[in-house]
């Protein structure tokens, strides 16, 4: 093997890495081996004659996996939590969401006739106090009290 190790120290010195970073391209061997200035060792690295290996970085495998499992819903268990329940999800987005839903239904029953003025308005002042604890515990409470109208096809 050549012996080239003020090349070798050279071009470490132009590419600032280390010179176990460098490499030299195995065709190009002959005219590396002549190259004595750092002129020369410049003009070798700007034909690609000589270059830096690139060093590893931090590999993303792990991190990847862990990812998909987070979209999947896993690795939520006590120990992986750092807020509070509220700081994770926010009880007035919660309210906000469930309200949302709760008065989109009771318009539809109203706009299609279903719900009588009175029983509408009953039922938005629970929704608004907060009776309902979902848009489905809302349905039941209708269906099992009967609230709504029997409409009659012409």
């Amino acid at each position: 093997m050549v012996n080239l190790k003020l090349q070798r120290r050279l071009a470490a010195q132009i590419l600032k890495c280390a010179p176990e970073k460098v490499r030299f391209d195995s065709e190009s061997l002959a005219d590396i081996k002549e190259s004595i200035t750092k002129a020369d060792i410049k003009g070798l690295i700007g034909t690609g004659a000589i270059d830096v290996r690139a060093s590893p970085g931090s590999s993303r495998v792990r991190a990847r996996k862990i990812l998909v499992q987070k979209r999947k819903g896993l690795r939520k268990g006590h120990g992986s939590r750092k807020g509070t329940a509220n700081a994770r999800d926010n009880k007035k987005e919660l309210w906000i969401n469930r309200i949302r839903k709760q008065r989109t239904l009771l318009k539809s029953l109203k706009d299609k006739n279903k719900l009588e003025a009175k029983t509408y308005t009953s039922l938005s002042n629970k929704a608004k106090g907060g009776y309902f604890r979902s848009e489905r515990h809302l349905k039941t409470y209708i269906t099992e009290n009967k609230l709504l109208k029997n409409v009659k096809k012409a």
